[in-house]
């Protein structure tokens, strides 16, 4: 998701957490566990700042999980978690992590949300040899360093090309769409969703007529939208998050344009109904990993499991990162161990969680179909599951 792919930072956290001694796996993150025994789990998520609606809804979908395995009958282990903010920054998410490994102890850690931030743990997990799982860091090879992948990153979420191919997919096929206006944030998520949907619409026989960009905070767009207003154009692709999409929704609509609008999982927030209006958010469409819509028996347990337990419905960054700690919490089980048998358990597993049945690529992120839902007044009200070419 949303930040700067800093690589700088991952090799600052190599260094440092060398220099704590621990970059050889030993000590609590490598023992074995006998049955009974306490394990720590470590939640590293935005919970304030700019993006903290992501990181509240991810971390409340990790406490629940462990909540429902220390409740289970017979289960093998009490399992405790340590917190720490990393306030969506990745310098403070570097540390958090090194906290979290070297201080705490714990065997796994779960988030952060956003890809800057995740990316930022990756090399700490991996010198320590602590697994990470990323419930939604999107962005394009995350997962990579300098060609190979980090052997203890995993991510449980689909790239941020990957959702976009599909958007330009059901754009085209779909929706018969044949010429579009790309609008971005400047941002590595912003701008890889709008090159690579670019790309394939115009695979598919689109066009693109006009691209402009925006900067993350801004809140008038009129400049833009009547740019874009003085082009031919059925459909209108915004690559960004909730905060600023849904004030261009907003001003778009009430500046007369009708055209379908389609965006990625950045729009997944109960804010983008406060940002745009619910009245305005009809016709239009984004990619996500979860959706509602003719919920399974299991995500509807889920649905009524987190609502009593907060108050309020989950929505998709709660669910990955439920399924995130529920997968850790699985290959735990199998494994016995932290360190390198945690590592190969998950890596190896066959996991079926409430955002979908899927199994893990070499590089590292999961095999699933990506849903497109469609909303009425900011209601999701179909979800039709693509998959890209490739």
């Amino acid at each position: 998701m949303k930040g700067k792919f800093i690589k700088l930072l991952a090799s600052a956290a190599m260094a440092t957490s060398m220099l704590a001694g621990c970059s050889s796996g030993g000590g609590a993150q490598a023992q074995t566990y006998k049955k009974g025994d306490t394990v720590k789990l470590g939640l590293n998520f935005e919970l304030t700042g700019n993006v903290a609606s992501y990181g509240k809804a991810e971390y409340n979908g990790a406490k629940l999980a462990i909540k429902q395995y220390n409740a289970k009958k017979g289960h093998k282990y009490k399992i405790k978690y340590e917190t720490q903010d990393d306030k969506g920054d990745a310098a403070e998410s570097t540390k958090a992590a090194q906290k979290l490994i070297t201080e705490d102890g714990v065997a796994a850690l779960i988030g952060p949300a956003t890809s800057s931030a995740s990316i930022a743990t990756y090399q700490t997990a991996t010198d320590n040899k602590v697994p990470v799982i990323s419930p939604s860091a999107t962005q394009q090879g995350a997962m990579m360093n300098d060609g190979k992948v980090y052997d203890y990153a995993f991510r449980v979420c689909f790239e941020d090309s990957y959702q976009a191919s599909a958007m330009a997919k059901f754009a085209s096929e779909n929706l018969g769409k044949k010429r579009a206006v790309v609008i971005n944030e400047v941002s590595d998520y912003g701008k890889g969703l709008a090159d690579t949907f670019t790309k394939k619409f115009k695979k598919y026989g689109g066009e693109v007529v006009a691209t402009e960009s925006y900067n993350a905070g801004d809140t008038d767009f009129a400049s833009i939208i009547t740019k874009v207003q003085k082009q031919d154009f059925d459909v209108m692709y915004l690559a960004g998050y909730y905060t600023e999409c849904g004030l261009i929704i907003k001003q778009a609509k009430e500046a007369g344009v009708n055209a379908t609008i389609l965006g990625a999982d950045g729009f997944e927030s109960e804010v983008l109904a406060k940002q745009a209006g619910a009245q305005n958010l009809n016709d239009v469409y984004y990619t996500t990993a979860y959706t509602t819509v003719n919920a399974s028996d299991k995500l509807k347990e889920f649905i009524n499991a987190y609502h009593d337990e907060y108050g309020t419905d989950p929505n998709m960054f709660s669910a990955l990162a439920y399924d995130s700690t529920n997968l850790v919490l699985q290959a735990l089980d199998k494994s016995g161990a932290g360190g390198e048998k945690l590592q190969k358990a998950i890596k190896n597993i066959k996991f079926s969680g409430v955002t979908g049945t899927f199994t893990f690529d070499k590089k590292h992120s999961p095999v699933k179909a990506v849903m497109v839902v469609n909303q009425v007044n900011g209601k999701q009200t179909e979800a039709v599951p693509i998959t890209p070419d490739k």
